[in-house]
């Protein structure tokens, strides 16, 4: 299986429901395909300038390394050499705080990443795996 354009749409609008639903801040989500590739995203008004950017570093840095932006932060804060490292291997394009969410199928296939901004992350986070909850997937945040 792999991530389609319809899939990656249904998830940008169920994570701004879940936004919307739970009185978030405006948000940024980016949808990445396994590739890293942009499949989906959007930005409600209102939403400060660089959050897609934020959106989008927290699925790349999880795709970049294979843990949910959750798990980064952890290591940021036990290993922030490794990740400065890393994030200027990907081009700067790494957010080490929660809200990057891995996308897998029911079969653990990795189908890409999901990427959310606007409120806290542990809020933008949320409104990702209440999203990928009701489209029938499964999200690995990561760990603290």
């Amino acid at each position: 299986m792999t991530l389609t354009l319809t899939t990656a749409q249904t998830l940008v609008t169920a994570v701004l429901d879940a936004a919307r639903q739970s009185g978030l801040k405006p948000m940024a989500i980016a949808v990445l395909d396994a590739r890293g590739a942009i499949k989906a995203a959007a930005a409600e008004d209102g939403t400060s300038l660089k959050r897609f950017e934020i959106a989008h570093g927290k699925a790349y840095g999880a795709l970049a390394l294979g843990m949910g932006s959750r798990s980064l932060g952890k290591r940021a804060v036990d290993q922030a050499f490794f990740i400065a490292a890393v994030t200027h291997a990907v081009g700067g394009d790494l957010v080490p705080v929660p809200g990057g969410v891995l996308l897998y199928d029911q079969n653990r296939l990795l189908l890409g990443a999901v990427g959310a901004s606007g409120d806290t992350s542990d809020q933008d986070e949320k409104a990702i795996m209440s999203a990928i909850a009701a489209t029938g997937l499964v999200g690995e945040p990561g760990q603290d």
